[in-house]
């Protein structure tokens, strides 16, 4: 065991923190998830982070080269330090690798979420062996990591990839960015309930209604999925307008990038094939001749995973 090496993921969410042990494999060896407390603000967040890390380091520690840890919000990656995370309350700037670092005396690189799930497709999932691909995680917001040359690129302060708040609208809803018409505001879960929400009377045929037991404060994009895959021709529409949406921002991104892969994950995902065939119609419809042909939109590997296998595959990543 001595010649094995590991990794600590920590997925860092506002709700709650996986924290996993995981081999350069990407086997996870054993993980478990601790409440994030987050309006208890950062101090109370990052006890958490370490409680997490102290339940699952024991028998492994000696084999541990690093911890890796995906953050909501900017970060600025060489200094580990987190800015302005949403549902995180009291966060402005945070130097949480530092924090960390200094409390394990183990390597520790902090990266935002996004990002972090793009290198863990890099190194274990559907981006190996491939040099360019976009990473989009879609769920109550859209986030994207751009892998250029087989290296995540972070642009000038960490902030690149921000596809949620490309506008595809300037005349659109207004987004919790601030800026209109945004990506985010046609696909992200809370925006789509709320947009199937209002259409639902329209529509008293849908099986939506049946799955809800009439209860509309129930919906979910997932019973907006299972009334889709039971052939509800409503919830159809509503996951194939949604792939619409997701393929003029992404269109926009090919073209300017020269990059035709993109990998799909996060909740939404689970629409599947429907909505895959939909971005990548949409995103051959407005690129440009000789990008139409190359353009593959793919499932993304890690799924449920990914937040602690992203995490740590920041640390094999580096090393």
């Amino acid at each position: 065991m001595s010649k094995l090496k590991f990794a600590v993921g920590v997925d860092l969410g506002g709700t709650s923190i996986k924290v996993g042990v995981v081999s350069k494999e990407g086997k996870i060896e054993k993980k478990i998830s601790v409440d994030t407390l987050a309006d208890g603000g950062p101090d109370i967040v990052i006890h958490q982070i370490k409680k997490g890390i102290d339940l699952v380091l024991d028998k492994y520690e000696k084999q541990v080269v690093g911890i890796g840890i995906g953050s909501p919000g900017v970060v600025a990656a060489k200094k580990g330090m987190v800015e302005h995370p949403p549902n995180l309350p009291g966060w402005e700037k945070v130097p949480l690798g530092k924090i960390i670092e200094k409390a394990y005396k183990i390597d520790t690189f902090v990266e935002n979420d996004a990002n972090a799930a793009a290198v863990g497709e890099l190194i274990f999932g559907a981006g190996k062996g491939l040099e360019n691909f976009i990473m989009v995680t879609l769920g109550t917001g859209v986030g994207s990591g751009l892998i250029i040359n087989g290296k995540l690129y972070r642009g000038e302060t960490g902030a690149a990839g921000e596809l949620g708040h490309i506008t595809i609208d300037y005349k659109g809803p207004q987004c919790n960015c601030g800026n209109i018409g945004c990506v985010e505001t046609y696909v992200g879960n809370n925006y789509m309930v709320e947009r199937v929400s209002g259409e639902l009377g329209s529509h008293p045929e849908s099986k939506i209604f049946e799955l809800l037991d009439n209860n509309l404060g129930q919906l979910s994009p997932k019973i907006i999925c299972d009334a889709a895959n039971s052939g509800d021709q409503y919830a159809k529409s509503v996951v194939v307008e949604t792939g619409r949406y997701l393929g003029y921002g992404l269109a926009s991104v090919v073209n300017l990038l020269d990059i035709s892969k993109i990998i799909i994950g996060g909740g939404v995902a689970g629409f599947g094939k429907l909505l895959f065939d939909s971005i990548q119609d949409t995103i051959k419809e407005r690129t440009l001749k000789s990008l139409k042909e190359r353009v593959e939109v793919l499932p993304a590997k890690l799924k449920n995973e990914a937040g602690i296998l992203g995490a740590s595959a920041l640390v094999f990543y580096q090393s």
